[in-house]
């Protein structure tokens, strides 16, 4: 060790960098008195539900938290028509690792629109739909409210309450204001089909208004068709702007046509809109990504520059979406036999979640657990919002290690039938004594 001038040992200088060492308790250059201060994020609920699900050393636990569809056995499904789709794409010697244009593939945002709009869709026929190939449901989304940032004039997206979390932080991180609108009525856990049409009729004239195709997250309360076309009405009079959300287009009914009406009710009318799809559940297709952004302008000469502006706005946040999903999209969508039995899995799937909907209320009934339960049979898709309080739900998780979100939404599609007694127990138990 160097020795001071008196002999005493000091501390050996820093060896020189050309930069000053930055002093214990001082500012970054990233978190200084000239920028935001950065502070830890709130951590994901989903994400921490499964972490402590992990964790969770009984056997009788239960993941009711995902958004993912599971086996009987609590497996994620391949689907078949997934695999000979994939087994398809990697034997045609055509195929390469290049990259797609930034729209994606034409076929597959042909393909796309088709199957939400329809066949004869007028605005698709009119070439009024500029449709670009997205990350998903999320990623869609997001170009979506980049675009309306950079060249709609209203700044305002309104958003239902409840509604899928990560909505209001898309859209806020795009630069646009939020606002809620009522959508949930706890006391009937239906639809407040009154507060609904009351608050888009107070609502600034051209706002954007969120709405979900079907199956709505988290609530599984979807309008019947006669609220959706007064829901059309009071749109068309204030002007406002729809962004369609579809994320399980035949994953909650089993039907493509009906899970779709809103949608072509919406076009059909005329109306200018955004829609964003994701095939991550009604194909299986979590983790490739695929999904499309389409909008629907007033004619063809404002959609041409539109689909520009999308391409542009997409180039500037990932310059291109993945192949290989899209491949297998297209594969299923343009093939007669694979798209009839995607269809048939496809039925499998929401048929599944119905049933597990019937024996959740028939083990209900059987435990005797106290209030009325019809609501989880009309709520439809993969979620239900049970009622459950915050304090039910810890007990929930706390005793019967049923790991779920605070706000009482349980996965449907994370439920087996043997599960549903088990499951029936744990929430008679909290409504008892929570």
């Amino acid at each position: 060790m160097a020795q001071g001038p008196a002999g005493t040992p000091s501390t050996a200088r820093p060896r020189q960098t050309g930069r000053k060492p930055v002093a214990s308790g001082a500012h970054s250059a990233i978190d200084s008195a000239r920028s935001p201060q950065v502070i830890i994020a709130p951590a994901d609920a989903i994400l921490g539900v499964t972490e402590a699900f992990k964790a969770c050393t009984n056997p009788n636990k239960l993941n009711l938290g995902v958004g993912a569809y599971r086996t009987e056995e609590g497996r994620p499904l391949v689907l078949g028509v997934v695999r000979e789709a994939e087994r398809r794409v990697l034997a045609d010697p055509r195929q390469d690792k290049e990259y797609i244009g930034t729209g994606g593939t034409p076929d597959f945002c042909r393909l796309s629109t088709t199957l939400a709009f329809g066949e004869g869709s007028r605005p698709l026929q009119e070439g009024r739909c500029a449709t670009i190939q997205g990350l998903s449901g999320t990623g869609s989304l997001r170009v979506g409210g980049k675009f309306l940032a950079h060249f709609y004039p209203v700044k305002l997206v309104l958003i239902p309450s409840p509604s899928w979390a990560n909505h209001k932080n898309i859209f806020e991180r795009c630069g646009l204001a939020t606002q809620t609108y009522r959508y949930y009525k706890p006391e009937t856990r239906g639809l407040d089909y009154e507060g609904l049409i009351a608050d888009l009729k107070d609502a600034p004239e051209g706002a954007v208004v969120i709405l979900h195709a079907c199956a709505h997250n988290p609530t599984g309360v979807d309008p019947t068709p006669e609220q959706w076309q007064g829901v059309l009405e009071v749109v068309q009079q204030r002007r406002l702007l729809p962004f369609f959300d579809s994320a399980y287009q035949g994953f909650a009914s089993g039907d493509l046509d009906r899970d779709g009406a809103a949608i072509r009710l919406f076009a059909d009318a005329g109306l200018e809109l955004l829609l964003a799809q994701s095939y991550a559940k009604n194909m299986g297709l979590y983790g490739e990504r695929v999904g499309a952004l389409s909008v629907i302008s007033s004619d063809a000469a404002v959609s041409k520059r539109v689909d520009s502006q999308l391409k542009a706005t997409a180039f500037g946040m990932y310059l291109n979406p993945p192949k290989h999903g899209a491949l297998l999209v297209t594969a299923i969508l343009s093939d007669p036999e694979l798209y009839a039995q995607w269809k048939v899995e496809l039925k499998g799937m929401a048929d599944r979640i119905l049933s597990m909907r019937q024996q959740l209320f028939d083990a209900l009934q059987e435990v005797g657990a106290p209030g009325d339960w019809s609501h989880i049979l009309k709520q439809i898709g993969m979620f239900s919002y049970t009622g459950l309080t915050k304090a039910q739900v810890e007990n929930m998780t706390n005793k019967w290690s049923v790991f779920m979100t605070m706000d009482g939404r349980i996965s449907m599609a994370g439920l087996s039938g043997t599960k549903c007694k088990y499951l029936a127990e744990a929430i008679k138990d909290s409504v008892e004594n929570c």
